[in-house]
């Protein structure tokens, strides 16, 4: 196809625009695990996270739409446009659905839509093995943003000696549990209590968890996607 289907005319102040992204472009984190394949990968979030503030500070407008495409099959355009000089550059990317479905869509979309928007601006991805030395790399308005939203906030730390008020159907962790003395103090990480579904009572780690995903795990934690919080069963601490 004739490439300026895909770009303006000139693109001068769009390129020095995205050169200075690319100046300060963090890789994207490896915050998801896939069971299937036993393999970690960015998720649309954690790339947008490393991108947003870059475009942003430089004027581009970055925007993703389906077109229409083969039957079975989804089309999206991704296009970066530069505010100042209306200078745009865009991809189209045609990919298969795995399902027919509403469910497959939007799947297949999220999916098209991080790894279009990754190639576009040349972005790569990390393991986060070492939450520490990534919170130091990283500005503390990322930082903040990568932070999972827990479904019991709290502003007590662990290490606190009287922990605040706990807010409805959880408390705090050192008074509910007695097996839970043997839990790593981290700091700014709380844990408190709730019922699961199936009876059982849970530990949820809530606060500076971002940073201390590593230890978490250790402990026998693992990372809830759907409500965004770290969790466990209390009999196994």
């Amino acid at each position: 196809m004739d490439s300026l289907q895909y770009t303006s005319p000139e693109v001068t102040d769009l390129a020095k625009a995205l050169i200075a992204v690319q100046h300060t472009l963090q890789p994207a984190i490896k915050d998801r695990e896939n069971p299937f394949a036993k393999s970690r990968y960015a998720t649309l979030n954690s790339v947008m996270d490393s991108c947003r503030d870059a475009l942003l500070a430089n004027g581009i407008w970055v925007t993703q739409y389906p077109v229409p495409a083969e039957a079975g099959h989804l089309g999206l355009v991704t296009k970066l446009t530069h505010a100042e000089s209306g200078q745009w550059q865009s991809s189209l990317l045609v990919m298969p659905l795995p399902k027919a479905d509403p469910q497959g869509y939007g799947s297949a979309m999220t999916y098209a839509r991080r790894y279009a928007l990754s190639a576009m601006l040349g972005m790569v991805t990390e393991d986060d093995d070492d939450g520490e030395a990534a919170s130091r790399d990283r500005p503390a308005k990322q930082k903040a943003s990568r932070q999972p939203r827990a479904q019991q906030p709290s502003t007590a730390s662990a290490q606190q000696a009287t922990p605040a008020a706990p807010p409805p159907q959880s408390k705090p962790a050192e008074t509910a549990h007695p097996a839970l003395a043997s839990l790593p103090r981290l700091d700014g990480v709380t844990y408190t209590t709730a019922t699961a579904q199936d009876g059982r009572l849970c530990i949820l780690a809530s606060g500076n968890t971002s940073a201390r995903k590593q230890l978490l795990s250790a402990a026998g934690f693992k990372w809830n996607a759907e409500r965004k919080v770290w969790w466990r069963y209390a009999e196994t601490a």
